[in-house]
């Protein structure tokens, strides 16, 4: 494709990517008002978020296959019209459960849209050009938490259902633009589709998330041996093994466990799951500057900033980047760059000014291990033909990783009395986590490897 016509390529993408990671980072002013709506406990309200990203999981792998088989632009146009229809659903709810078969199409929806974009970038774009492209999306992730929260607090005066609103013209006009620019992609004409092993995926992952779910951090092993938790745990075990086994046998199987062959897939897949349980530290980072620092709620929330603001600006530069000196260099940089954040963090964490460069750090590390440089990889090493596939899989291992994490962080701090000592060994806990990322990093192909296989 000539430059304009990529360049409207990629505005369509980053359009419609941005669209689903701001409902990610507006969602957070919605849920008291949610609460207070509907009259939820605690617990009930976290399906708000939970049934989302479970959806998002259930979808990453279907949609990618059909945009494999069926044509990028005709699945990701889908996955933007179910998204929006899952807004409206949402926001005209009349009980909550309604609210949450809303909140699951809309995961459902944007599961496809990462993928599809970043094999979008994969098809249209040459490889000395993938990596800018790709770090252009990566930039979505900082730039919906900058302003996530601003346009959730104007619109959360008018009514939480404005915050799923929003989304309906923004869909729209994404799908408009796409049906202008985006090109057709090619069919496969294979029709045959692994539903046996897409269910086999939906079911584990259900397991595994209402498990996790259901894991009281406060009392964090007497609620992992209750009847709650530790049977869905091990049937998402047993499931998974069950899966295994019969994708080897699948015609065409929703993920292909041979790829897990490739030492560069294997050792990929391992650093999303690491990657997504250290972006869960994230989350509780105002938390930790309330009590850290005696912040108030919005003083702390504030202290977020560093960190999205380092990855919206340092996703399209580590793009650039990328290009140039190949995805081990700086993957091992940015692994590096999180342990060393995460480890400031949990050790001077009191101190305002080390709180600050911590973010700093930590965002570097989050923008190139879940941005550009992940997804190049998976761009080279999968077949054109199994392009979306691929980066399918970068979205379930880092969701398995963030799901682990978000229990794991939760029952370190509970179990340590929720004071600062607690909030710093959990951070440091993870700091330890991206060591393992860092180490593992070390054993990616090198620059010249890396262009013989795009060559």
């Amino acid at each position: 494709m000539v430059k304009k016509g990529r360049n409207r390529v990629l505005l369509v993408l980053f359009m419609g990517v941005l669209m689903g990671a701001l409902d990610i980072a507006i969602v957070g002013p919605a849920l008291p008002a949610i609460q207070n709506y509907f009259g939820l406990d605690t617990r009930s309200l976290s399906w708000t978020y939970t049934i989302y990203v479970l959806f998002f999981m259930v979808a990453t792998p279907f949609m990618a296959k059909l945009s494999d088989r069926k044509g990028r632009r005709l699945i990701y146009l889908l996955d933007v019209l179910l998204f929006g229809f899952g807004s409206v659903i949402t926001a005209f709810s009349p009980s909550f459960d309604i609210l949450l078969i809303g909140r699951a199409i809309q995961g459902f929806g944007a599961g496809g849209l990462f993928p599809v974009a970043s094999a979008f970038i994969g098809d249209a774009f040459p490889p000395e050009k993938r990596g800018r492209a790709l770090g252009i999306i990566g930039a979505v992730f900082g730039i919906s938490y900058l302003i996530g929260p601003i346009l959730g607090g104007l619109l959360i005066s008018y009514g939480w259902q404005w915050l799923f609103i929003i989304n309906l013209p923004f869909s729209i006009l994404v799908i408009i633009l796409g049906i202008y620019y985006l090109p057709k992609t090619t069919k496969t004409g294979f029709n045959y589709f692994d539903w046996k092993g897409m269910f086999l995926l939906g079911v584990s992952l259900a397991s595994l998330t209402y498990g996790i779910n259901q894991i009281n951090t406060e009392n964090f092993l007497s609620s992992l041996l209750s009847l709650r938790v530790w049977p869905a745990l091990i049937l998402f075990l047993i499931l998974l093994i069950i899966f295994w086994m019969i994708e080897g046998k699948a015609k065409d199987p929703i993920i292909r466990t041979e790829v897990f062959k490739n030492r560069e897939i294997t050792m990929t897949s391992l650093i999303s799951v690491f990657s997504g349980l250290n972006e869960t530290g994230l989350v509780f980072v105002p938390a930790f500057a309330i009590i850290a620092l005696g912040f108030n709620n919005s003083q702390a929330s504030l202290m977020l900033l560093p960190i999205v603001i380092t990855i919206a600006i340092g996703a399209p530069i580590i793009g650039r980047v990328l290009d140039k000196v190949g995805s081990k260099l700086l993957m091992i940089t940015g692994g590096f760059s999180l342990a060393m954040g995460l480890f400031i963090l949990g050790i001077f964490g009191n101190q305002f000014f080390f709180f600050i460069i911590s973010g700093i750090f930590i965002g570097l590390g989050i923008a190139t291990l879940l941005g550009a440089p992940v997804r190049y990889i998976m761009i080279n090493e999968f077949p054109e033909s199994e392009r979306a596939s691929g980066q399918g899989l970068i979205n379930i291992n880092t969701s398995i990783g963030q799901l682990v994490g978000g229990a794991l962080i939760g029952a370190i701090i509970s179990s340590m009395g929720g004071n600062m000592s607690a909030y710093g060994f959990a951070y440091i806990v993870l700091g330890c986590s991206a060591i393992i990322l860092t180490l593992m990093a070390l054993g990616l192909k090198g620059r010249a490897d890396e262009l013989k296989k795009m060559n």
